[in-house]
């Protein structure tokens, strides 16, 4: 599944649809084992609403989820069950042990899951490469790796503007040839990798 990422909705109908259908990245199935299985951009911080439509997406892909545990650090809120399509899931959490920007999804006798979850207020381009490489099945980065790499890349197209502007206003546009192609700010960035396994 690749990501989906949202446009601002035209109609009240599409409007009411978006809102409903989860912003979601996995990683292919059957791919080696991860340290992550994807990404998840809520619209919220409100885990009793966002819950749901997630369920709805990933019962049918992965059994029904029973159990989901999270860090404090995101959810202001986290509710002990959240009702969703039929059933219930049981909500835990822990502080020190999970990482802050992962969820993790039990499914009674079928498996666990971990899912980085993008913060709603993310930028949609940061949060395209996100749900990208969480769900890279070669991936071998945390969650909160992958947000401190988000981050980097994130100052290095600022800084990379804050050039060009600066060029710019010293006449770098009126000066350059105009057969010339534009200028593109370089901006490398490489993950470390680690060893495959859980």
């Amino acid at each position: 599944m690749m990501a989906t990422i949202s446009h601002p909705p035209t109609t009240e109908a599409e409007d009411r649809l978006s809102s409903l259908s989860p912003r979601l990245s996995l990683a292919p199935t059957g791919s080696a084992p991860a340290l992550l299985d994807g990404a998840w951009w809520p619209r919220s911080r409100d885990l009793g609403a966002e819950l749901p439509s997630l369920t709805a997406v990933l019962d049918p892909l992965w059994g029904r989820i029973t159990r989901v545990t999270v860090n404090p650090a995101q959810w202001p809120v986290i509710p002990r069950k959240v009702p969703v399509a039929g059933h219930v899931v049981n909500v835990g959490w822990f502080r020190d042990e999970q990482d802050p920007h992962e969820l993790l999804l039990l499914s009674y006798h079928v498996g666990r899951w971990n899912l980085l979850v993008v913060p709603p207020e993310t930028a949609p381009d940061s949060a395209a490469w996100l749900m990208a490489a969480a769900s890279d099945p070669r991936g071998m980065s945390t969650a909160s790796r992958l947000m401190g790499e988000a981050a980097r890349l994130r100052t290095l197209r600022v800084a990379d503007r804050a050039v060009e502007a600066v060029w710019d206003s010293e006449g770098g546009h009126g000066a350059r040839d105009s057969a010339a192609p534009p200028r593109v700010p370089a901006m490398i960035g490489t993950a470390p990798q680690r060893p495959r396994g859980r």
